[in-house]
């Protein structure tokens, strides 16, 4: 299976294994490039933005209610399937909002994750980010092979893949256990100036819903970091 196109925004292919696609049949994801991004540590509009996002939240969700809600049971579902505990690693827009419910604030990393944090909060979709420049060629969603080591944003140790997990590739190295953690060496950062999102589907979660995220995440990033479609 391939990833293609989602209008105008996607040029990259993401190559899905056939065994995923035999398992899971209605894993869907979407693939955005943006070239020329200007990210910065702080804005001061995005923390309005943020504010303002983090009211609504506190406003409509009950946080005893959350994992029931359909989307975020969807990703919870799935992450047992891949060998994932959700109680214990939640779905990452689901964990943004109980943060948020807790009484702490959206974690301020750079202009670029703030943006497309605020986006997973808004459509529940988790989102992975990459680094263009840091990619080699097209990327493969796989199951993990046993042994597999993947070094994750702000892990010091390897983690240890058992060979049930769903990890996304290039042509030399791991970028991500799907769909709830990016790799350190293809990491977002102020030096980035072309980006990659992966919008992650699971089972139970439809094409259009995946479609809406990928506007909301496209309109986040290029309000507050510029950058247009790659072509």
């Amino acid at each position: 299976m391939y990833v293609q196109s989602h209008g105008e925004h996607i040029v990259m292919i993401l190559k899905i294994d056939s065994e995923i696609s035999t398992r899971f049949p209605d894993v869907n994801a979407l693939m955005i490039q943006i070239k020329g991004v200007k990210i910065h540590k702080i804005d001061n509009e995005l923390e309005k933005a943020k504010f303002e996002v983090m009211k609504q939240v506190r406003s409509e969700y009950n946080i005893n209610l959350l994992k029931d809600l359909k989307t975020f049971r969807a990703y919870r579902d799935f992450f047992w399937k891949i060998g994932i505990d959700p109680t214990k690693i939640r779905p990452a827009a689901e964990a943004l909002i109980r943060r948020i419910l807790a009484g702490k604030t959206i974690p301020r990393i750079n202009t670029l994750v703030d943006a497309y944090n605020l986006a997973s909060i808004k459509s529940g979709i988790a989102l992975a980010t990459f680094d263009t420049d840091k990619l080699d060629a097209d990327l493969f969603m796989r199951f993990a092979e046993e042994g597999e080591q993947f070094y994750g944003i702000g892990m010091e140790k390897p983690l240890i893949l058992k060979g049930i997990e769903i990890v996304i590739s290039d042509n030399e190295k791991l970028i991500a256990v799907y769909p709830y953690r990016d790799a350190k060496n293809t990491k977002v950062t102020e030096k980035t100036k072309n980006i990659t999102i992966i919008v992650c589907g699971v089972p139970g979660i439809s094409k259009e819903i995946l479609s809406d995220a990928s506007r909301v995440v496209f309109e986040y990033v290029t309000t507050f970091c510029s950058g247009i479609l790659s072509e």
